[in-house]
């Protein structure tokens, strides 16, 4: 099956890519710099310029069954000033925009749009349980995502199965949060950041393709999907876990006003969050290989850990 993959270059898309080809499937990635594009991905994976701004190239959708939009601009970059929050939304709704519109156009259409989207799509909710059922929050971010999926959720009226995947915080060996949240415990600074009260809904890197996967095989599957761990944990225990997996301390507190004054509204994403939990996958019988928070990081950092 030939898959067209948006994003493809990163953390997500790059491993999809290789998990596709692994059974035999046939991916097709959409880059700013093909040549850059290839060198990472390798010779098994198709890359067709495409900067965001321009027409889709006809030969992207030739012969492609399933489209995975994971295209957007970088939410930790910098400092959300006015003109970086105008990027972050324009560079999810363009890109979305286009991939339907050209879905629109094509002549055998795509069977399935598995559209990126986040948890900050509930705003912050305290200790509530939240599920694909709840309603979206109104922050910066919730806006984002709101917006977002209402530009896929328009391949709808084209026939196209259109799944949104809700991604908590994505822990994986190389790239994403996780080094830079390890990064402190190296040097004995770790510990939470701000009241530690707040919740993480996280995943490990195999279970986010594993519903990536889900959602583009799953035919009865659609709208939103979870992509988090079935067991979220607060963020003082996200501390006192990775502390426990390096042998290192824990007790550093991070306050939140420092936090703000480093980081202005985008501290927001690290001192609030959603205690989000994977009601649809695990009713489709979805199965983790990563349900906890300790057995994800073991298999993470623990070989890193015992070179020491």
């Amino acid at each position: 099956m030939r898959v067209l993959v948006t994003g493809g270059t990163g953390l997500i898309g790059s491993a999809l890519c290789a998990s596709l080809l692994r059974d035999g499937h046939h991916p097709v990635v959409l880059s700013r710099r093909p040549e850059a594009a290839r060198s990472r991905l390798g010779d098994g994976v198709e890359v067709v310029r495409w900067a965001s701004g321009e027409p889709l190239p006809a030969v992207a959708l030739e012969d492609v069954k399933a489209v995975v939009n994971l295209a957007g601009e970088s939410l930790g970059a910098g400092r959300w000033t006015a003109a970086r929050k105008e990027q972050i939304m324009e560079s999810r709704r363009e890109v979305t925009r286009n991939l339907v519109l050209s879905i629109a156009g094509s002549g055998e259409r795509a069977r399935v749009l598995v559209n990126a989207s986040a948890v900050g799509y509930y705003g912050p909710r305290g200790d509530e349980e939240v599920t694909e059922k709840d309603a979206p929050g109104d922050d910066f971010l919730a806006r984002v995502c709101r917006a977002w999926e209402v530009e896929a959720c328009r391949a709808e009226d084209l026939g196209v199965r259109v799944v949104i995947l809700r991604f908590g915080i994505v822990l994986a060996r190389k790239g994403g949060s996780l080094p830079r949240l390890v990064r402190p415990f190296r040097f004995f600074l770790g510990g939470p950041l701000g009241s530690g009260r707040q919740w993480v809904s996280w995943v490990h890197l195999a279970d986010a393709l594993g519903l990536i996967r889900l959602a583009l095989e799953e035919e009865g599957l659609a709208g939103p999907l979870n992509v988090t761990a079935p067991q979220p944990v607060r963020m003082e225990e996200l501390a006192r876990t990775l502390g426990r997996v390096l042998g290192r301390p824990s007790r550093l507190r991070l306050p939140a006003v420092v936090l703000r004054l480093a980081l202005g509204e985008m501290a927001d994403m690290l001192l609030t969050g959603q205690r989000v939990l994977p009601e649809r996958a695990l009713r489709a019988g979805y199965s983790f290989h990563y349900p906890g928070l300790e057995a994800a990081l073991r298999d993470l950092l623990a070989p890193a850990a015992n070179k020491r």
